[in-house]
């Protein structure tokens, strides 16, 4: 399965598929990470789709979101208030790890159509951003595509965002077109980005490459979603 393990060791996480109990996590991301977007995705609905594939990061060493503030409580203080927690309430031990267990930090997700992939959201909480994930949910993405033989991968990013072009130029996104006033929430243009074929040799040379890239600055054992 895919884990990531952070340098400074403060974070561990592992990738596997969205489950209906990551539900309320999955929508409070996509909430906090899209506000404004409209129509909200029902993940309940998602779930039953047979297009659609969900995979979410999940970590151990934060407290369970049932709180309405686990996203505020990570590294030590988290830790810290977990060990509280348990003094105070009397919950066991193994249920405790249960929940740590369950954490979610971000999601992503693609619809399949005949040989294309298309990915509908990347999303990762705005505090554990830029710490690999983000990227290690895209490689997951590509991942799934590739086993479910799909020969093209699209998405639309925000004409603004240049920092997550960049990133999916470096996998082999090209810009192919505008989608004007896409968004709902502003009415800001989207860039209609496309792979090459990823069944190419020269595709899979590059994602080997990137992936050889990541492990070594996060620390990732393997790239293989845990079913």
């Amino acid at each position: 399965m895919m884990r990531l393990s952070l340098s400074n060791h403060s974070l561990s996480c592992y990738i596997r598929l969205m489950q209906g109990k990551d539900v309320s996590q999955v929508t409070e991301i996509d909430q906090l990470i899209f506000p404004t977007m409209r129509p909200a995705i029902s993940y309940h609905s998602e779930l039953q789709n047979k297009l659609a594939h969900y995979v979410v990061a999940c970590g151990k060493e934060m407290i369970a979101a049932d709180t309405g503030r686990g996203e505020e409580r990570g590294g030590l203080h988290g830790i810290t208030s977990w060990l509280g927690g348990i003094f105070r309430h009397r919950h066991s031990p193994e249920d405790e790890t249960a929940k740590l267990r369950q954490y979610i930090f971000g999601f992503a997700g693609l619809w399949m159509m005949a040989d294309e992939a298309h990915i509908i959201n990347i999303a990762v909480r705005e505090q554990y951003r830029r710490q690999g994930i983000g990227e290690l949910l895209l490689i997951a993405m590509i991942d799934l595509a590739v086993e479910m033989k799909a020969r093209f991968i699209v998405l639309e990013a925000r004409v603004s965002n240049t920092i997550a072009q960049g990133l999916y130029a470096k996998y082999g996104f090209k810009a192919v077109g505008i989608r004007r006033a896409y968004y709902t929430d502003n009415h800001e243009d989207a860039v209609m980005m496309s792979t090459g074929d990823i069944t190419s040799d020269g595709f899979k040379v590059n994602l080997k490459r990137l992936k050889e890239i990541h492990a070594r600055m996060w620390g990732v054992d393997n790239y293989e979603v845990a079913r």
